[in-house]
């Protein structure tokens, strides 16, 4: 029996819900009260404790960091009970802290699970990134190309003017030329000051998001969580890891990445099919914030399935006064 066949994603998926959702409830206290640490540890905690609730022999592939830097949801941990399928898991517990803590739009709580060995293992290093949406032919773009061609071959496909399209941009001092560029054609530059996961999600639906491709420098772990997500949306993404320094390069060998210039494309950082969930924290233009009425808090929760290609919304509401 092969892996794939052991990965029962339509079993597994309501409960990898359940994991997001605790760990946006966890965090519903935290909202705007200015302080990430304290935020991401209560996701962190309650993400662990609903996903070792799970009959499967999960490995954290992208996770908080390496071991030394993280106690719980390390690279490399394992979770669940041990009594199910072997997969491999992606997540952020809290993607977007100090959205969070200042009570800014797009936090959100994010895991991916896929059988063993379909998730790329990524240092937590950056990753220069490039998504676009599924109405595209393969290849149409890629990172050796620079932001004024990106442009022009998406503009050419679409048959309009590159005033006509608009990219998504982490609002970051290492991206005023790539924005420099992109205004000098035309283009409409929307900034993000963090939640590229989100960000990149938008591509898969441009004339409901407005955002047709996503561009620049960030985490690659939330690069690889992006791919997660786009394996079920559909579209496009590449990435290539960026080093700073030896140290980040040694970090990449012992996770037995060797070409280190490699652009990775979708297939390459998700390798088979996989289920991915996403709860709302703050309000954003993905999904609603948690809701605090009287005696509950409300969640808004996405679950994806790249098999069936699935999409299922759900809204939990949850009892405070009762907490299990």
């Amino acid at each position: 029996m092969n892996l794939m066949s052991q990965f029962k994603d339509r079993m597994l998926s309501l409960g990898l819900a359940r994991v997001t959702e605790a760990a946006a409830l966890a965090s519903a206290n935290q909202i705007g009260r200015g302080n990430e640490k304290i935020a991401d540890q209560a996701a962190v905690d309650a993400m662990r404790g609903q996903l070792n609730l799970l009959d499967i022999s999960g490995e954290v592939v992208i996770g908080e960091g390496e071991r030394d830097d993280a106690p719980m949801l390390y690279i490399g941990e394992c979770v669940g009970t041990g009594k199910g399928p072997e997969v491999d898991i992606a997540l952020d517990p809290l993607e977007g802290t100090t959205l969070t803590a200042k009570d800014l739009p797009n936090a959100l709580t994010v895991i991916a699970m896929g059988p063993k060995g379909s998730i790329l293992k990524s240092p937590d290093v950056y990753m220069e990134k490039l998504a676009i949406g599924p109405a595209y032919p393969k290849d149409i773009v890629s990172l050796d190309q620079n932001p004024s061609e990106i442009i022009r071959s998406l503009a050419k496909y679409k048959k309009c003017n590159p005033c006509d399209i608009t990219s998504c941009v982490l609002d970051r001092p290492r991206h005023k030329e790539i924005i420099t560029e992109l205004r000098s054609l035309g283009v409409a530059v929307r900034l993000i000051t963090d939640g590229d996961v989100a960000a990149i999600m938008h591509c898969s639906e441009p004339d409901l998001t407005g955002i047709d491709v996503y561009m620049g420098i960030g985490g690659a772990p939330e690069g690889v969580l992006a791919a997660a997500a786009l394996k079920c949306l559909g579209g496009q993404i590449y990435g290539r890891l960026v080093f700073r320094n030896e140290l980040e390069k040694a970090k990449a060998r012992r996770m037995n990445i060797t070409n280190l210039s490699r652009i990775y494309s979708l297939d390459d950082l998700i390798q088979a099919d996989i289920i991915f969930s996403a709860t709302g924290v703050t309000d954003g233009s993905l999904l609603r914030g948690i809701k605090k009425i009287p005696g509950y808090l409300e969640t808004d929760t996405i679950l994806l399935r790249s098999k069936t290609g699935s999409r299922r919304r759900m809204v939990y509401t949850h009892p405070t006064q009762n907490p299990s």
